[in-house]
């Protein structure tokens, strides 16, 4: 990771309020941004390309079991950081929870502040950002990325000079497949105006009403690896990338690779473990397993013969001799028995037991 660091240290805004349902059943008890992603809690890898490119204080915008955040980064320091918290007593939406963790900030109204989302990965360079915000004197500035299918996404048209000309989200009939890519540069006093104790929404009201005002949203593209977390398939993919180093990190506590072993995973000689798949601390993979492009996670066991492309196992979860699992998740402590083949997406709640059996199965159990 190259970084150009700003000549003055940058305050930040990561918003980790959201629930994350698409992600069910690994958020039950556990906030997305703190899922274990290539070893780490997911919001690690965040924080240290923060660090690199600037940032020297986050406020965490929080909501979703709160108190997570705070046991799992304390004061930020092991990140050469100061993180404060700000909780919303209920939910605000975007703008809304901006506007809430603004309290916690100390920089002057005209500073830019970078405000992250704790769903996106992201290999872009925040350094040319802030950099294009502060020269063009721009009211907010967002980073953009072109997708295949923008239609799931916040469309945003530039000119060619780079000013942002509309912000339709999730239009069935995209002008563009240049999208938002989340990760924003807002004058401080633009937040100060975002009412507060309010619900609202950046993508649906602040940016459109800026764009109308007549002040300068500008776009930051940029061809660089994203990706959005929000899916079980592209949790698990995240992960392979980081481990496979297509996306680097300092945060990955090993070197890039076909696979990353946490402390005390066993992984016997006969067994096949690549396509940047992690093995939990002391999780155990038996010998003619084979496992491609997963995420064991801690005490889980994936028996002999067994076959695990895509899918997250749970922790203390197991998969028996001869069951095979592409593109699933199982939930902590489940237990798939020999002879299941489960594939296309299917859910397995915690604690479930499936009996050894023959049968396909392709929906949520």
């Amino acid at each position: 990771m190259q970084s150009t660091e700003p000549s003055e240290a940058l305050e930040a805004i990561l918003l980790v309020g959201g629930q994350g349902t698409r992600l069910r059943p690994l958020t039950l008890h556990t906030p997305k941004p703190l899922l274990p992603t290539a070893g780490v809690p997911f919001l690690a890898h965040q924080l240290a390309k923060a660090h690199a490119y600037g940032v020297r204080r986050i406020v965490f915008a929080t909501s979703y079991r709160a108190a997570m955040f705070a046991e799992a980064f304390g004061d930020g320091s092991a990140f050469g950081l100061e993180i404060v918290y700000m909780t919303e007593e209920s939910p605000l939406g975007t703008g809304g929870a901006i506007r809430n963790a603004a309290e916690a900030l100390t920089c002057p109204p005209d500073a830019p502040v970078l405000v992250l989302n704790g769903d996106i990965l992201s290999g872009h360079d925040i350094s040319a950002q802030v950099a294009l915000h502060r020269s063009r004197g721009a009211a907010v500035t967002l980073h953009l990325t072109e997708v295949d299918d923008p239609t799931r996404f916040g469309c945003v048209p530039t000119t060619p000079d780079g000013r942002v000309t509309a912000f339709l989200e999730k239009t069935p009939t995209p002008v563009t497949n240049r999208i938002n890519a989340g990760c924003y540069v807002f004058q401080r006093s633009v937040i100060d105006s975002i009412p507060a104790g309010e619900v609202v929404s950046v993508e649906r009201e602040t940016f459109p009403g800026l764009i109308e005002a007549g002040e300068l949203v500008l776009g930051y593209a940029d061809g660089s690896y994203w990706l959005d977390v929000g899916t079980p398939a592209a949790f698990v993919q995240g992960s392979a990338d980081l481990v496979q180093g297509r996306l680097t990190s300092s945060a990955l506590p090993g070197t890039a690779g076909e696979c990353l072993l946490l402390d005390g995973a066993m992984v016997s000689p006969e067994a096949k473990v690549t396509g940047g798949t992690v093995v939990g601390a002391r999780a155990t993979v038996e010998a003619g397993a084979s496992v491609r492009g997963s995420v064991l996670a801690d005490d889980c066991v994936v028996a002999a013969g067994a076959v695990v492309v895509d899918s997250v196992v749970g922790s203390g979860a197991r998969v028996a001799s001869g069951a095979v699992l592409r593109e699933v998740v199982v939930g902590d402590g489940a237990l798939i028995g020999a002879g299941n083949e489960l594939m296309s997406g299917l859910r397995i709640w915690p604690g479930v037991t499936l009996p050894e059996c023959s049968v396909r199965f392709s929906s949520d159990v």
